[in-house]
């Protein structure tokens, strides 16, 4: 989708839209003034090493209304956020998974809206939806799914970051700097407005931002949440490069507006062709970064399910600088973990600790930035649209595997669950955050859902199994 603004009487590439939108939030001055590449991005000037940025006047406009396509004055200036000191402070998130790049079991309502269940992710819905109906149907998603509320919210329960997810289709990177495609043809684009002003309630409301690529071209895991369930493509062909670059407009475009930029989540290292290609692809990310961002943004890296241990002295100093390390801790995708006693399920956490611990110790700063109080896979289309269970059997009917009992009374609506359910969830809320608390910092997986309730924080905070405070404890020693 591109954008005019009439009151500049032009076309504008998106390589100024940046600038722009930001003047619709009330950033720049009254009058709009059309200005060289070079200058645009200069007028979003990065933040200071490990900080949330030095140009803090972002203002939001209302959470009902889409996002301003018009320069607007604002009186109002917003202040800087005080600057996080990485590896002293504590992160403290939560994501807001869904919003940027749909998962059907975030969100089964738009996907059940379609009558096809062919459509299984945001590429097939793209692909198999008229143009104009499926821009309607996202359009009003991004407008209402996650709001400026949502970031009230998350302030008031004593959060600190929000980790934002964002598919390579949405990013608009222009042939300036690419010599490769920038058609991203089924998928629709049309979020990257939402996601600045996103970026501009979180300006407002000082949270930090780590800004998410969840989905690059060709699938890095194959995953519905990449964009695309099936194969994992993504180191054939041109999809790294291409990559790269995507990286690379992002943090000159915004870079100033976050404060960790994630190089690519959860690629699939156990895959022999990513195995080949992740390292150099974060070594030369990073340095992508570092081009046109230069010291001043941190990012982020992950362990791609090989282990932290597999990238021991990995983009360290003196070599590299302001690299965190992005670890996902779930136990709920393998028979094994399914088995697991509740007092296993804790106990497992702690062993995670140490392990971390050890690793954030002598490498890189780290982050347990995924992870639920899920104990089972039973949140209806967790394991993909159409695709069962294993707790219930309904994974693989008629496999053979261990079928650990029904799911009624641990997913959909918590008003349902047993007292002791919601006792259980609230030491293996604790057992994880201490997880993140050993280390430098933890992010809960996710904000909301739409009927998965041990998968939402803000769920998690009305039942009563994740305080209002996230320091507040009621078992302090439970990974002793």
């Amino acid at each position: 989708m591109r954008l005019t603004f009439p009151f500049c009487s032009t076309r504008l590439s998106p390589s100024l839209l940046a600038v722009l939108l930001l003047c619709a939030l009330g950033r720049c001055a009254q009058q709009c003034r059309l200005v060289p590449k070079q200058q645009a991005r200069l007028a979003m000037t990065p933040q200071a090493p490990f900080s949330a940025g030095s140009d803090g006047q972002a203002t939001s406009s209302s959470s009902s209304q889409q996002p301003s396509q018009t320069a607007t004055s604002s009186s109002s200036a917003i202040p800087s956020p005080t600057p996080f000191n990485y590896g002293k402070d504590t992160i403290r998130g939560v994501n807001l998974g869904g919003w940027f790049v749909l998962e059907p079991w975030i969100t089964p309502s738009i996907f059940e809206s379609t009558n096809n269940s062919d459509i299984i992710d945001e590429y097939t819905f793209g692909q198999m939806l008229d143009s104009d109906y499926a821009l309607d149907v996202l359009q009003n998603h991004w407008d209402t799914w996650i709001t400026e509320d949502d970031f009230v919210a998350i302030k008031a329960a004593g959060l600190n970051h929000v980790r934002m997810q964002i598919g390579y289709w949405s990013v608009p990177i222009t042939s300036d700097y690419t010599n490769y495609t920038t058609s991203v043809s089924p998928y629709v684009a049309g979020a990257w407005p939402y996601l600045l002003r996103a970026l501009g309630w979180a300006r407002k409301h000082s949270i930090h931002v780590i800004l998410d690529l969840h989905g690059a071209p060709g699938s890095q895991n194959g995953y519905d949440n990449s964009g695309r369930r099936g194969s994992a493509n993504w180191a054939q062909g041109s999809n790294v490069n291409r990559t790269l670059d995507i990286i690379r407009f992002m943090a000159d475009q915004i870079g100033g507006m976050i404060d960790v930029l994630e190089l690519l989540n959860e690629p699939a290292g156990y895959q022999s062709d990513i195995n080949g290609v992740i390292g150099s692809y974060w070594q030369d990310a990073y340095q992508a970064v570092r081009d046109v961002a230069g010291a001043s943004l941190n990012v982020m890296i992950g362990d791609a399910f090989l282990g932290v241990g597999n990238w021991d002295g990995f983009l360290t100093a003196p070599s590299a600088h302001g690299v965190l390390m992005d670890y996902h801790e779930y136990q709920v995708f393998n028979y094994n973990q399914l088995g697991f006693s509740e007092d296993d399920h804790i106990n497992s956490s702690c062993q995670v600790l140490s392990t971390l611990q050890a690793y954030a110790d002598s490498n890189l700063y780290t982050v347990s930035g995924e992870w639920s109080n899920a104990i089972t896979d039973c949140a209806k289309w967790l394991n993909g649209r159409g695709v069962g269970a294993r707790w219930d059997g309904t994974y693989q009917p008629g496999s053979g595997q261990q079928v650990f009992g029904s799911c009624d009374g641990y997913t959909g609506d918590s008003s349902t669950w047993s007292d002791e359910y919601k006792t259980f969830l609230r030491k293996y809320w604790e057992s994880q955050v201490a997880i993140g608390e050993a280390v430098q910092g933890w992010i809960f997986w996710t904000w909301k859902a739409e009927n998965a309730d041990e998968w939402s924080y803000q769920k998690g905070l009305e039942g009563g199994w994740i305080p209002q405070d996230p320091t507040d404890r009621m078992y302090p020693d439970i990974c002793n």
